[in-house]
This record gives C-alpha cells, structure tokens and sequence, in this order.
C-alpha cells in the first residue's frame, strides 16, 4: 500500500496512483493500492478493509512522504496501531518514508542532475 497526506486538489494523487500502476505493470500478481491520510480517499482503513477483500494476508505500508515528519513519525504509526488491534492475524509493516531508501535519494538527485 502506498500511503500520502492527500488534497483538496483532485489531481494531486496522480503521481501517487501513477506508482500504483507502474508497480502493477512491474508485478502484476502483487496487490497494489492507495490510502490517503486525508482529503483524499480511501482512508488508511477503507483501503485496508479493501486489500483484505481481495485475499491480503501481509500490509507492506509505504509513506510516500520526503522525509520523517510528524505524519511518518507519529499519525501513521498510530493508525497501523489501530489496524493491528482490529486484525490481529495480519502482518502490518511499515517502511520508513519513501525517500529515505537510498534508490529513491539516488533516483531522485539523478533526475535533478537531468541524467
């Protein structure tokens, strides 16, 4: 699941919702889906609920988030807290923000430098 603050501005989840597709194309077989945190939907447990639907037995959470501000270090944990009490048998991870995986900083810096 990818996981953003979302807007009031409905084009502002294009570059997240084009991830989704692109990890789609990448692994067909792997469940992808979006949550927002708010203004946006789904919510973190509407998407949840969805996954679940579709046969999800583990939640890997990525924050799409630059770095580790309040939402990464303090809303969203306590959100996956809240899964994890409603589904105990499902594994929830969270990963780190996004941006602080090294391929990402890398991909980053090289579109920066226009290579």
């Amino acid at each position: 699941m990818l996981f953003a603050h979302g807007s009031r501005d409905p084009g502002w989840r294009m570059p997240i919702e084009a991830v989704a597709r692109r990890m789609r194309e990448m692994k067909p077989d792997v469940l992808v889906a979006c949550a927002y945190l708010e203004l946006t939907e789904p919510d973190l447990p509407a998407c949840v609920a969805a996954l679940l639907a579709e046969g999800a037995q583990a939640i890997t959470i990525w924050p799409m988030f630059l770095g580790s501000g309040r939402h990464a270090r303090e809303d969203l944990p306590r959100l996956v807290g809240e899964l994890r009490g409603r589904y105990p048998r499902i594994e929830f991870l969270l990963q780190p923000a996004i941006a602080e995986h090294r391929e990402v900083l890398d991909a980053m810096a090289q579109a920066a430098l226009g290579k």
